[in-house]
């Protein structure tokens, strides 16, 4: 990997940490739903007009979008705002890798490795330590919404997988269009249209600024330029920099947010950090070697590697997404000779 492309990839994972603390600076502008919904409506607006026509059928952009955006997102921000904290959600989140392997395993068929299993018990582990720490000063409710919305994501990871996006800028700007709506209509149910209208309302250049920067920095240049480095190089070269999200997101609530982290959080982070590296890196049993399992670290990884062929990172992948072999698997008939010409030639 080229330096340039390096610093790219560790911008990346920067910008995705930092997304959490300004995630936490938003949802004190706005309702935690309202505030998600009006994410992806700059997410999608004006990009949707810029990247062309879905390149995957509607099913899956549906299906990623709601639950992704509705589900996972909806989570993240409800968690956050009854308590959990930027750094521990950042770290927290992690843990769908390990939900990830273990749905695909179930739906696709993916046999988990001894190394992958390995890790996967340590990633509970600091899971478990996170949750004893965070139930002794925080509110465990929010603590159990991020690990339901890092369920839910690695649910979208494996959607993902079978939908095998050829350009992922595409389909996370489409996927972006689904949740606005149900988002909007949970928030008016839950959160009640007076309180959002006051956030509108009073709408400042502090909150128009966390809306721009989760919508174009975290979601369109990140799983832009996530895209762009997994069409240049293998996913098991670039999958391991998502490992640097919590290490950013921890920092930057620290730095910015004066949150705390304790010694059994430190813990935490060594054992769920170790274990997703574990469970990413390792291949599964069912396709070790091949690209389309370097591992589960996020929609992005997930959906790249699925296309990615021996014959280049662009060429589309012969059997789809679902394995089944089509047309192009079928060697075609060889080509017939000439018959000779009883005419004599003049």
């Amino acid at each position: 990997m080229r330096p340039s492309h390096l610093l790219l990839a560790v911008l990346v994972a920067a910008v995705w940490g930092v997304n959490f603390t300004v995630v936490e600076i938003g949802l004190g502008h706005f309702p935690p739903l309202l505030f998600s919904a009006l994410r992806f409506l700059a997410a999608a607006l004006p990009a949707v007009f810029l990247v062309g026509r879905p390149k995957v059928a509607w099913k899956w952009i549906a299906g990623v979008g709601l639950v992704l955006g509705v589900a996972k997102f909806g989570l993240v921000f409800v968690g956050m705002d009854a308590g959990m904290p930027a750094g521990l959600s950042s770290l927290v989140l992690q843990i769908q890798a390990v939900f990830t392997a273990v749905i695909a395993a179930a739906v696709l068929g993916e046999r988990p490795s001894g190394v992958q299993a390995l890790g996967m018990l340590v990633a509970v582990a600091g899971i478990g330590v996170a949750a004893v720490d965070e139930g002794a000063s925080g509110p465990l409710g929010a603590f159990v919404m991020v690990v339901g919305a890092a369920a839910a994501w690695g649910v979208s990871n494996v959607l993902t997988r079978k939908a095998a996006p050829p350009d992922a800028l595409n389909f996370m700007v489409w996927v972006s269009t689904v949740p606005v709506l149900p988002l909007l209509a949970l928030s008016l149910l839950t959160e009640g249209p007076a309180d959002d209208l006051a956030a509108l309302r009073g709408l400042d250049w502090q909150g128009a600024g966390t809306i721009l920067f989760v919508a174009w920095v975290s979601t369109v240049f990140g799983f832009g330029a996530w895209g762009w480095l997994l069409r240049r190089h293998p996913a098991s070269t670039v999958a391991p920099f998502s490992l640097l999200v919590p290490v950013f997101g921890m920092s930057s609530a620290a730095l910015f947010l004066g949150e705390s982290v304790t010694v059994p959080r430190w813990c935490a982070a060594a054992l769920l950090v170790g274990g997703v590296a574990l469970t990413t890196l390792a291949p599964s049993r069912r396709a070790a070697g091949e690209a389309g399992t370097a591992g589960p670290a996020g929609p992005a990884v997930a959906a790249t590697a699925a296309n990615r062929t021996p014959d280049g990172p662009d060429a589309p992948d012969a059997r789809g997404a679902s394995g089944a072999p089509d047309a192009s698997d079928t060697p075609a008939p060889p080509a017939r000779r000439p018959e000779p010409s009883l005419t004599p030639r003049r």
